[in-house]
C-alpha cells in the first residue's frame, strides 16, 4: 500500500525525531594549502597527484569545478579536507568562488570535521590568497602528456 507524501513526511519525522541534535561537532581550524580537483585527485585519471596539482591541472580544475566536482584543500602537510562550503557562497557545489579560488594556495578558517574517514571543512573565511603558486607546467607541461587520449 503507498502512503501519502504527506503520510511519508510525518514519518519520517517521527523516526528522525530521536537524532535530532545529535550532529557532530565540528573544530574551528586554520589550514594553508592547494584549493585541488577532487575528481581527478583521488581517481588518479589525469596521473599522480603531484601532476594534479598547480599549473599543470589549472584548466581541468575549472571545468570540474564548472560541472559540479566538490573542491578539496590539500593542506601543506598532504592531508585533504573536502571543502562543504566558502564563505559568501550558498551554492559551493560549484560557482564562480570555487572557479576563482581554483589552483590557488589559500590560507582557510573555518569549521573541521571528520566522519567515515573523511575530512571535511566549512570555510568561513579565507585568510589570504597567494595565488596560483604551484608552477607545476614547468615540470609537466600545460597539460600533462599521459593525460592526452591515445588515437584510436
Amino acid at each position: 500500500m503507498f502512503e501519502s507524501p504527506h503520510t511519508i513526511c510525518m514519518m519520517a519525522a517521527l523516526i528522525c525525531a530521536p537524532f535530532a541534535g545529535h550532529a557532530a561537532e565540528g573544530q574551528r581550524i586554520t589550514v594553508t594549502g592547494e584549493v585541488i580537483d577532487t575528481w581527478c585527485y583521488y581517481s588518479g585519471v589525469m596521473g599522480g597527484p603531484d601532476a594534479i596539482q598547480g599549473t599543470a591541472h589549472h584548466t581541468c580544475a575549472l571545468w570540474c569545478s564548472a560541472g559540479g566536482i566538490p573542491v578539496g584543500l590539500l593542506a601543506s602537510d598532504g592531508t585533504v579536507y573536502m571543502v562543504l562550503k566558502i564563505e559568501g557562497d550558498a551554492t559551493s557545489a560549484s560557482g564562480d568562488t570555487q572557479l576563482r579560488l581554483a589552483s590557488h594556495e589559500v590560507t582557510a578558517d573555518g569549521i573541521f570535521y571528520a566522519r567515515d574517514g573523511i575530512n571535511y571543512l566549512v570555510v568561513e573565511k579565507v585568510i589570504a590568497d597567494q595565488g596560483i603558486t604551484n608552477q607545476s607546467h614547468t615540470v609537466f607541461g600545460p597539460v600533462p602528456p599521459f593525460a592526452i587520449p591515445e588515437p584510436q
